[in-house]
Protein backbone atom coordinates (compact mmCIF):
# COMPACT_ATOMS: atom_id res chain seq x y z
CA UNK A 1 0.00 0.00 0.00
CA UNK A 2 1.32 3.51 -0.88
CA UNK A 3 2.97 5.42 2.00
CA UNK A 4 -0.44 8.10 3.38
CA UNK A 5 2.05 11.03 3.31
CA UNK A 6 5.63 11.81 1.81
CA UNK A 7 6.99 15.39 2.07
CA UNK A 8 10.62 15.80 0.38
CA UNK A 9 12.99 18.57 0.90
CA UNK A 10 9.88 20.78 1.97
CA UNK A 11 10.50 24.78 3.15
CA UNK A 12 8.29 27.07 3.83
CA UNK A 13 9.74 30.89 4.29
CA UNK A 14 7.09 33.71 5.19
CA UNK A 15 7.51 37.33 4.23
CA UNK A 16 6.10 40.14 5.24
CA UNK A 17 7.13 43.78 4.10
CA UNK A 18 11.12 43.51 3.70
CA UNK A 19 11.42 41.01 6.62
CA UNK A 20 11.76 36.96 5.78
CA UNK A 21 11.63 34.11 8.37
CA UNK A 22 12.62 30.45 7.26
CA UNK A 23 9.49 27.96 9.34
CA UNK A 24 11.01 25.25 7.50
CA UNK A 25 13.90 24.11 6.20
CA UNK A 26 14.25 20.66 3.76
CA UNK A 27 11.79 18.71 5.84
CA UNK A 28 11.45 14.64 4.98
CA UNK A 29 8.98 13.05 6.53
CA UNK A 30 6.75 9.54 5.41
CA UNK A 31 3.91 9.21 7.13
CA UNK A 32 3.38 4.88 6.39
CA UNK A 33 -0.66 3.61 6.81
CA UNK A 34 -1.31 2.86 10.69
CA UNK A 35 1.23 5.29 11.59
CA UNK A 36 1.23 6.77 15.03
CA UNK A 37 3.84 10.08 14.55
CA UNK A 38 3.82 13.49 17.42
CA UNK A 39 5.18 16.38 16.33
CA UNK A 40 6.98 17.96 18.99
CA UNK A 41 8.99 21.79 19.67
CA UNK A 42 9.10 25.03 20.88
CA UNK A 43 6.03 27.47 20.14
CA UNK A 44 6.49 28.99 16.99
CA UNK A 45 8.92 26.46 15.36
CA UNK A 46 6.44 25.35 12.81
CA UNK A 47 4.44 22.65 14.20
CA UNK A 48 0.90 23.54 12.71
CA UNK A 49 2.61 25.01 9.70
CA UNK A 50 3.83 21.37 8.81
CA UNK A 51 0.75 20.14 9.22
CA UNK A 52 -0.93 22.87 7.03
CA UNK A 53 1.93 21.70 4.26
CA UNK A 54 1.19 18.27 4.77
CA UNK A 55 -2.93 18.36 4.30
CA UNK A 56 -2.30 20.65 1.54
CA UNK A 57 -3.77 23.63 3.11
CA UNK A 58 -0.91 25.61 1.95
CA UNK A 59 1.80 25.22 -0.20
CA UNK A 60 5.79 24.94 0.65
CA UNK A 61 8.01 27.70 -0.51
CA UNK A 62 9.88 24.82 -2.02
CA UNK A 63 9.93 20.99 -1.76
CA UNK A 64 7.30 18.28 -2.81
CA UNK A 65 3.76 16.88 -1.14
CA UNK A 66 2.40 13.58 -1.92
CA UNK A 67 -1.02 12.62 -0.34
CA UNK A 68 -2.08 9.20 -1.53
CA UNK A 69 0.50 8.59 -4.32
CA UNK A 70 -1.03 12.19 -5.36
CA UNK A 71 1.53 14.95 -6.10
CA UNK A 72 -0.29 17.87 -3.64
CA UNK A 73 1.82 20.35 -5.69
CA UNK A 74 0.29 20.09 -9.07
CA UNK A 75 -3.50 19.62 -7.99
CA UNK A 76 -5.63 22.32 -8.44
CA UNK A 77 -7.11 23.57 -5.11
CA UNK A 78 -10.40 21.88 -6.31
CA UNK A 79 -8.77 18.84 -6.64
CA UNK A 80 -6.35 19.19 -3.14
CA UNK A 81 -10.50 19.40 -1.52
CA UNK A 82 -11.24 16.10 -2.63
CA UNK A 83 -8.24 14.35 -1.48
CA UNK A 84 -8.27 16.08 2.14
CA UNK A 85 -11.82 15.00 2.06
CA UNK A 86 -11.09 11.79 1.23
CA UNK A 87 -8.11 10.70 2.38
CA UNK A 88 -7.46 12.89 5.63
CA UNK A 89 -9.29 13.85 8.62
CA UNK A 90 -8.16 17.19 11.01
CA UNK A 91 -8.60 18.01 15.13
CA UNK A 92 -7.60 21.14 16.35
CA UNK A 93 -7.05 22.73 19.69
CA UNK A 94 -10.04 24.39 18.97
CA UNK A 95 -13.37 21.82 17.84
CA UNK A 96 -14.40 24.69 15.28
CA UNK A 97 -17.92 22.57 15.72
CA UNK A 98 -20.78 24.72 13.61
CA UNK A 99 -22.97 25.73 16.52
CA UNK A 100 -26.35 25.82 14.49
CA UNK A 101 -25.96 22.33 14.20
CA UNK A 102 -26.56 19.78 16.01
CA UNK A 103 -23.50 17.05 17.19
CA UNK A 104 -25.29 14.33 14.60
CA UNK A 105 -25.18 17.18 11.66
CA UNK A 106 -21.74 18.31 12.63
CA UNK A 107 -20.31 14.37 12.47
CA UNK A 108 -22.30 14.09 9.05
CA UNK A 109 -20.76 17.32 7.38
CA UNK A 110 -17.81 15.54 5.68
CA UNK A 111 -20.43 12.95 4.56
CA UNK A 112 -22.65 15.48 2.55
CA UNK A 113 -19.95 17.17 1.30
CA UNK A 114 -19.25 14.64 -0.48
CA UNK A 115 -23.11 14.07 -1.65
CA UNK A 116 -23.36 10.79 0.86
CA UNK A 117 -27.54 10.49 0.48
CA UNK A 118 -28.55 12.74 3.84
CA UNK A 119 -29.82 9.30 5.45
CA UNK A 120 -26.81 7.37 5.08
CA UNK A 121 -24.67 10.30 5.98
CA UNK A 122 -26.65 10.58 9.30
CA UNK A 123 -26.45 6.72 9.98
CA UNK A 124 -22.78 6.46 9.62
CA UNK A 125 -22.92 9.86 12.05
CA UNK A 126 -24.97 8.38 14.61
CA UNK A 127 -22.88 5.27 14.51
CA UNK A 128 -19.77 7.06 15.01
CA UNK A 129 -20.92 9.18 17.84
CA UNK A 130 -21.80 6.06 19.49
CA UNK A 131 -18.12 5.22 18.75
CA UNK A 132 -16.86 8.07 20.69
CA UNK A 133 -19.39 7.61 23.63
CA UNK A 134 -22.13 10.28 22.62
CA UNK A 135 -24.88 8.52 21.25
CA UNK A 136 -27.18 10.77 23.60
CA UNK A 137 -25.79 13.50 22.77
CA UNK A 138 -26.59 13.21 18.66
CA UNK A 139 -29.27 15.84 18.97
CA UNK A 140 -27.57 18.40 21.40
CA UNK A 141 -25.78 21.62 19.76
CA UNK A 142 -21.85 22.47 21.03
CA UNK A 143 -23.33 25.03 23.06
CA UNK A 144 -25.39 22.47 25.22
CA UNK A 145 -22.08 20.06 25.05
CA UNK A 146 -19.09 19.96 27.66
CA UNK A 147 -15.71 20.89 26.56
CA UNK A 148 -14.75 16.95 26.34
CA UNK A 149 -18.09 16.13 24.65
CA UNK A 150 -17.40 18.70 21.66
CA UNK A 151 -13.80 17.78 21.43
CA UNK A 152 -15.00 14.32 21.12
CA UNK A 153 -17.73 15.42 18.90
CA UNK A 154 -14.88 16.97 16.47
CA UNK A 155 -13.13 13.57 16.37
CA UNK A 156 -15.82 11.81 15.24
CA UNK A 157 -16.57 14.12 12.12
CA UNK A 158 -12.62 13.51 11.72
CA UNK A 159 -13.17 9.80 11.48
CA UNK A 160 -16.44 9.44 10.01
CA UNK A 161 -15.42 9.38 6.30
CA UNK A 162 -12.73 6.66 7.25
CA UNK A 163 -9.54 8.81 6.62
CA UNK A 164 -6.28 6.97 5.97
CA UNK A 165 -4.41 9.70 8.15
CA UNK A 166 -6.21 12.04 10.76
CA UNK A 167 -3.74 15.43 11.34
CA UNK A 168 -4.19 16.57 14.69
CA UNK A 169 -2.90 20.13 16.19
CA UNK A 170 -2.78 20.06 20.02
CA UNK A 171 -6.43 18.16 20.23
CA UNK A 172 -5.60 18.06 24.05
CA UNK A 173 -4.22 21.32 24.99
CA UNK A 174 -7.47 23.23 25.47
CA UNK A 175 -8.80 20.22 27.98
CA UNK A 176 -8.21 19.21 31.58
CA UNK A 177 -5.88 16.75 32.52
CA UNK A 178 -8.89 13.60 32.55
CA UNK A 179 -10.66 14.84 29.28
CA UNK A 180 -7.04 15.14 27.55
CA UNK A 181 -6.66 11.62 28.54
CA UNK A 182 -9.71 10.38 27.36
CA UNK A 183 -9.71 12.25 24.03
CA UNK A 184 -6.05 10.61 23.26
CA UNK A 185 -7.11 7.25 24.37
CA UNK A 186 -9.83 7.34 21.77
CA UNK A 187 -7.42 8.85 19.16
CA UNK A 188 -5.05 5.56 19.79
CA UNK A 189 -8.33 3.42 20.02
CA UNK A 190 -9.64 4.84 16.41
CA UNK A 191 -5.81 4.03 15.23
CA UNK A 192 -5.90 0.81 16.24
CA UNK A 193 -9.48 0.20 15.36
CA UNK A 194 -9.30 1.49 11.95
CA UNK A 195 -5.77 1.48 10.91
CA UNK A 196 -5.85 5.19 10.65
CA UNK A 197 -2.37 6.96 10.10
CA UNK A 198 -1.84 9.47 13.28
CA UNK A 199 -0.43 12.52 13.13
CA UNK A 200 -0.23 14.76 16.21
CA UNK A 201 0.90 18.10 16.83
CA UNK A 202 1.64 18.37 21.20
CA UNK A 203 3.92 20.29 23.62
CA UNK A 204 3.13 17.01 26.20
CA UNK A 205 6.72 14.84 25.87
CA UNK A 206 5.12 12.37 27.81
CA UNK A 207 2.13 12.19 25.52
CA UNK A 208 4.62 11.94 22.97
CA UNK A 209 6.48 9.73 23.98
CA UNK A 210 3.29 7.15 23.91
CA UNK A 211 3.45 7.33 19.97
CA UNK A 212 5.33 4.87 18.07
CA UNK A 213 7.80 8.00 16.59
CA UNK A 214 9.00 11.06 17.55
CA UNK A 215 9.54 14.10 15.31
CA UNK A 216 11.61 16.76 16.35
CA UNK A 217 11.41 20.55 14.93
CA UNK A 218 14.48 23.12 16.03
CA UNK A 219 15.77 25.61 13.71
CA UNK A 220 13.44 24.77 11.02
CA UNK A 221 14.70 21.48 10.67
CA UNK A 222 13.14 18.16 11.57
CA UNK A 223 14.38 14.74 13.01
CA UNK A 224 11.78 11.99 13.21
CA UNK A 225 12.95 8.80 15.19
CA UNK A 226 11.63 6.11 17.10
CA UNK A 227 10.28 6.94 21.21
CA UNK A 228 12.73 4.26 22.41
CA UNK A 229 14.93 7.28 22.38
CA UNK A 230 13.23 11.24 22.29
CA UNK A 231 15.79 13.22 20.55
CA UNK A 232 16.64 16.43 21.91
CA UNK A 233 18.09 18.04 18.61
CA UNK A 234 17.74 17.29 14.79
CA UNK A 235 20.59 15.86 12.29
CA UNK A 236 21.74 18.77 9.41
CA UNK A 237 18.94 19.72 6.96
Amino acid sequence: MNDVIRAEAVAKTFIEDVLSVDVLRRVDIVVRPADTIAIVGASGAGKSTLLHLLAGLDQPTSGRIWVDGQDMGRLSEAERGRVRNRILGFVYQFHHLLQEFTALENVAMPLLIRREPVRRAHQRAQAMLKRVGLADRALHKPSELSGGERQRVAIARAVVHEPRCVLADEPTGNLDTRNAADVFALLRDLNASFGTSLVLVTHDHELAQSMGRVGVIVDGCLSVTETDALPTSPGPC
